[in-house]
Parts: structure tokens; C-alpha cells; sequence
């Protein structure tokens, strides 16, 4: 039995300790704030409840895995699961509208070509096709083994089969998101769409690789999914899990650096002077927040920066939730180069996004509410790193503004409204700038690949979403399932099955 110390209660760090106290290890985790979870975070006032991080769950099979394999109980005993349908209602710039069935393709194609028009459906049908081939090449790799020695594999061989397209006499395939957008899709709107998943985890669609293909194309396989209280409950379940499985936790117990001794991890130093002794340290923490924590070895991937943060706005409404509304709202900025230029530009730490592109999020959730006289509505935008608290009031009235184009009488139902910055972030995550990471992607020279979750230092590991495989709830599920079978198989490991 080995003595486990791991560093932050966020998804993947707790994923990680589930998983090696079952292999029978003695577990600890330190964790400087007050709680667990790390982004995925809750406000309750006045009766009203509201998830600050994400808002819905993706590839559910991640979290049913870890359960399954901690516990005798599965994750549906533990927390409710719904399948979000409509997928999507989405509202375009020219006023288009569109509502998306929940992982139907046939129901998503005659949705399209009935909002935007004959072909439209057809194009992004063949699309999706396109993108699962992207998807059956790097899941693997990307999300169920540790990083390959020879990354370099994955960052130069771009998976997504592109359609030849001619121009100016020249055969050309997409390199980029965008240029998949313009050449195969053909559509502002479905553009629009595609880009729309992109910018959801920060990325600019612009220079994203045209294998961000497989972030829509996860959503359409494998469903959305809301955990009924927010996700919230989930982060709940997971600490449960690992009290269950007998896993300690500090709070307010802040780690300053890792021990060494004799070349190797042994242990953590607290804020508070206390050295805590371990045979391995698991960090579930952003690059930076130890200073002595090596940086990845000489033709290791590095970390990822630059990436930018995320605003969220709760709303507290009067007045019940219309029957027949849509959980999720995406409403599209009319002003796309205008928003990527205010968040990947030059001028983009300062810059406000006059009409940002907009997630409303509206749950049929009682368990969110003083009582059906009301309503809880959460918006999200990407949003620059380290923000000014100007530039965030100011994008939250434009959020508020944009959110209008589907909720038409929010101004005159609104209570009150609080929003949670990038600084609120950087405070929950320690992230600097409250960045948020996103996930591992194949190609683009291997910037949105992840560093290792071993390290150059033996016995230190790696988990969450600033490590292999990246970002996004399914994602730090993995780096946990990753960890621990790096540190129970040894180097030998070769992924979850």
C-alpha cells in the first residue's frame, strides 16, 4: 500500500484518488480552498440555485466508468441523469432559428433543411460523417492512453479527411475549423454551428485544426446530458465516492511545493510549515501554481497558454418557465470577426465583444428555484484571461443584451443578476488569469495537446484538465483513470479499456 498525497480537489484529482484508494492505496488530498470540485462550482441565494462552471455533461460514460469501477453503486444511483432534448435551440444572426434533437442524426438533418433550407441538413449530415472518422482515429490516443512518447505523431498528422476544394486552380483540403466552415459547409449559419463548439471551449476557430471536428461530433454521438440539482451533484457524488472508498481530504490546507528525495516525489510541503510524507504526489493543479513542479522535459509538450476564460451571468427571473422551453440556447454574435478579434486579437485582453456570441442556459429544474413562481437562467460567454472587472461588467450587459434574442421579457422579469469573472475562476482554480484549458486535439503542431500526465520527476503525476488528455468534464474523468493506472501498472500502462 502506497501513501497517495494528491494536490486539489478538482474532477480529475478526485477521479484519480476514487480510483487508487479501490487499488488499495492510503489516499490524501489537499485542497487550499474550502471545497471540492475545483470550476465546477454552485451559488445559492434567495432561494435560488446556479451552477458556475459547466452546465452540462458530455460522454457521460467517463463518470458511469469511474463508478462502476469504485463502487457497487452506479452513477445513476447517485445522482439523477437526463437527457437534454432539444439538444440545442440556436438562434442565429439573421434571425434564424433551429432546434436540434438530441443524438439523431436523421432528426438533426430535417431539422436543418426545414430552418436553413433544402441541402443544409445534408451537408451537415455528411459533415458529422467526416468528423466521427476524426473522432475513430484519436479517441484512443487523445482520450483513453497516455500521451504517446512520439507525440509528435499526433500533433503532425491532422485526422480529420477533409474534401478536396478547388481554388484559384489549386486542389486545397481544410486545415482549420473555419476552413472546413467556408469550403464544406457552405452556410454562415451552419458555420456558425460548427465554430459555435470551438468557442464554447475557447478555442479560435480560425488556427483550431480542422480536427476540432470531434468536439460537435461527441455532443451529436454520445448525447447532452443535465444532472438534475446541476452539475454540481455530480462534483457531490464524486467527493461521496471517495469518502466512501476512504480517501482523506484537507481543506484550507495549501500546498507550496512538492519533497524531494533521492531524484523522486516524496511528499508536499503545506503553506502552514508541515511537510506531508508520500510515495507518489498527484497534482491536479494549472502550470505555475508550484514553483518547484519541473516543466515538461526538452521535447515534452509543453503547457498551454494564452487560452482564454469564461464569463457566467445568474439570473433570477419572476414568473414560471414557460412549458416547451429549451434547456440550452445558443445565440450567435452577428458580429463574428468582431468577437474573435476582441478574444484572440492583438487588442483582446481589454477589448469588449459588442454582441458576443451567447450560451442561456434554462433548466426544468425545481430543485433551482424558491418555487414555480420562478426561474434560474445562467448565460455564458468566452471571455479574455485576467479580464478587467470593466470589460466584465461591460460583456455582461451585451450578455444580457444578446440573451434577449430568446428571451424577449427577461428585462422585465429579472429579480437581481450576479456574475462570476475570471477572477471568480482563477480563485476556484487557481488557473492564472482564470483560463480555462481545453481539450487535447490532433494536429496544429501539437498546441492543443497536453503535457504528459507523468512528469521528469519520478513518482510526480499530473491529472485535470491542464494535463493529458485537456479540458472538459469527460476529459478530467480520463487524466484520473490515467494517473492511476500509470502509478498502479507502472510505465507499462497502456490505457482504460
Amino acid at each position: 500500500m502506497a501513501r497517495i498525497a494528491v494536490i486539489g480537489a478538482g474532477m480529475g484529482a478526485m477521479a484519480g484518488a476514487a480510483r487508487l484508494a479501490v487499488a488499495g492505496h492510503r489516499v490524501t488530498v489537499y485542497e487550499r480552498t474550502e471545497t471540492y470540485g475545483g470550476a465546477v462550482r454552485r451559488l445559492e441565494r434567495d432561494g435560488f440555485a446556479f451552477d458556475t462552471g459547466p452546465g452540462v455533461l458530455p460522454l457521460p460514460a467517463v463518470w458511469r466508468d469511474l463508478f462502476l469501477k469504485t463502487g457497487k453503486e452506479p452513477l445513476e444511483a447517485c445522482v439523477e441523469l437526463t437527457q437534454v432534448d432539444p439538444a440545442a435551440r440556436h438562434v442565429f444572426a439573421d434571425g434564424t432559428e433551429v432546434s436540434l434533437p438530441n443524438a439523431s442524426r436523421a432528426g438533426v438533418v430535417a431539422a436543418l433543411d426545414a430552418a436553413l433550407g433544402p441541402g443544409a441538413g445534408d451537408r451537415w449530415g455528411d459533415f458529422l460523417v467526416r468528423a466521427r472518422e476524426a473522432w475513430d482515429r484519436t479517441r484512443r490516443p487523445l482520450l483513453e492512453e497516455p500521451l504517446w512518447p512520439n507525440w509528435p505523431v499526433l500533433a503532425e498528422r491532422e485526422p480529420y479527411p477533409a474534401v478536396p476544394h478547388k481554388r484559384l486552380l489549386r486542389t486545397r483540403r481544410a486545415g482549420t475549423l473555419a476552413e472546413v466552415g467556408a469550403w464544406e459547409l457552405r452556410d454562415p449559419r451552419l458555420t456558425a454551428l460548427l465554430e459555435g463548439h470551438a468557442l464554447a471551449y475557447g478555442l479560435d476557430p480560425r488556427v483550431a485544426p480542422a480536427s476540432a471536428a470531434v468536439l460537435p461530433y461527441l455532443e451529436h454521438a454520445f448525447g447532452t446530458w443535465y444532472v438534475r440539482g446541476g452539475i454540481r451533484e455530480l462534483a457531490r457524488a464524486v467527493y461521496e465516492r471517495c469518502l466512501a472508498r476512504r480517501v482523506e481530504f484537507g481543506f484550507g490546507a495549501e500546498v507550496t511545493g512538492v519533497r524531494e528525495k533521492d531524484g523522486r516525489a516524496a511528499g508536499v510541503r503545506l503553506a502552514d510549515g508541515t511537510v506531508a510524507e508520500a510515495d507518489f504526489v498527484v497534482a491536479g493543479v494549472a502550470p505555475g501554481a508550484l514553483p518547484d513542479v519541473p516543466p515538461p522535459a526538452v521535447g515534452e509538450v509543453p503547457p498551454q497558454r494564452g487560452l482564454p476564460s469564461r464569463l457566467t451571468v445568474l439570473l433570477a427571473l419572476r414568473g414560471p418557465r414557460p412549458a416547451g422551453t429549451a434547456h440550452r440556447t445558443v445565440v450567435h454574435t452577428p458580429d463574428r470577426d468582431g468577437e474573435l478579434e476582441s478574444l484572440f486579437g492583438s487588442g483582446g485582453q481589454g477589448a469588449t465583444a459588442p454582441r458576443p456570441t451567447v450560451t442561456v442556459l434554462r433548466p426544468d429544474d425545481p430543485r433551482l428555484v424558491p418555487d414555480a413562481g420562478h426561474e434560474a437562467v445562467t448565460l455564458t460567454a468566452t471571455v479574455p484571461a485576467a479580464a478587467s472587472a470593466q470589460a466584465c461588467a461591460d460583456r455582461t450587459e451585451a450578455m444580457i443584451t444578446a440573451a434577449e434574442r430568446a428571451l424577449p421579457d427577461l428585462r422585465d422579469r429579472l429579480l437581481w443578476h450576479e456574475s462570476r469573472t475570471p477572477a471568480d475562476v482563477a480563485g476556484a482554480t487557481g488557473a492564472p488569469g482564470g483560463a480555462v484549458p481545453a481539450p487535447a486535439l490532433a494536429a496544429a503542431g501539437g498546441a492543443l495537446l497536453h503535457p504528459a500526465n507523468s512528469t521528469a520527476l519520478p513518482g510526480l503525476f499530473t491529472a485535470g484538465g491542464w494535463s493529458h488528455p485537456g479540458g472538459g468534464l469527460p476529459h478530467a474523468g480520463m487524466s484520473g483513470a490515467l494517473v492511476a493506472g500509470l502509478i498502479v501498472e507502472g510505465p507499462d500502462f497502456r490505457g482504460s479499456r
